[in-house]
């Protein structure tokens, strides 16, 4: 669905930024592959799973207790994201992007999501900057609350409110699907000491030029959100 579905005058709860990182099956299969996904992102990004270590879809599947539907899809999503490598007739293995490969991830990523700030600073309607208004004031409450869990998911909200306020659907597609590759490791950086609270001042500043529709500031915040970010999955790296 995207906003040219709906019948004129009608606006979504939240902006709509379509999937490209996976199917779309029933709601609960992708629930759980979602699940398992972070849960081995997590055990990668640690340390836990180290790189070299085999990825066997019956014995995680035995471990969590699920059929091996949704492990083969959350699997599949770890390869996109560069965790693991897909190696014939030897099944899924842990893989860790070089130093150099990470540090072009974020570099695109910084650069596609300030372009799809900068667009929203120009081409937001009123609705969907009251709903970005909206969920950074919901992040603002659970910055105050430390659950970086509950954070992350926010704040996945918070950005695609931005990519959708573009009002280019081609660029939001392909900024969530480089986002799908960085996201364990932005998703790991939230565990810093406060963190929390760093990033919600970084939003603030994005949201801020937003809302005055000041492209080339909102474009700047963005960008200098991204880098803060790297900077912070480099800092938690080196703690674990």
């Amino acid at each position: 669905m995207t906003l040219d579905d709906l019948p004129q005058g009608a606006l979504p709860a939240e902006p709509v930024v379509p999937r490209v990182d996976r199917p779309s099956p029933s709601l609960l299969k992708v629930t759980r592959a979602e699940e398992l996904r972070l849960q081995l992102a997590d055990e990668i990004v640690r340390g836990t799973l180290a790189p070299g270590s085999p990825l066997d879809e019956t014995d995680i599947a035995r471990r969590f207790n699920v059929s091996r539907t949704p492990v083969r899809e959350a699997l599949r999503q770890l390869v996109a994201s560069g965790l693991v490598e897909a190696r014939p007739h030897r099944g899924a293995v842990v893989a860790q992007p070089s130093i150099e490969r990470l540090k072009g991830m974020f570099e695109a990523m910084a650069e596609l999501e300030a372009l799809c700030a900068g667009l929203a600073a120009e081409r937001m309607s009123a609705a969907e900057r009251h709903g970005l208004e909206a969920i950074h004031e919901e992040l603002r409450v659970l910055s105050y609350a430390g659950n970086p869990e509950r954070f992350h998911e926010v704040n996945e909200r918070f950005h695609n409110a931005i990519y959708a306020g573009s009002q280019n659907g081609y660029i939001a597609e392909i900024t969530l699907a480089t986002r799908v590759r960085v996201q364990p490791f932005r998703r790991a950086q939230f565990r810093n000491l406060g963190r929390l609270a760093k990033s919600q001042a970084e939003h603030d500043r994005v949201v801020v030029a937003i809302m005055r529709g000041d492209k080339q500031g909102a474009a700047a915040a963005m960008r200098a959100h991204i880098e803060l970010v790297r900077g912070e999955y480099e800092i938690y790296a080196v703690s674990v």
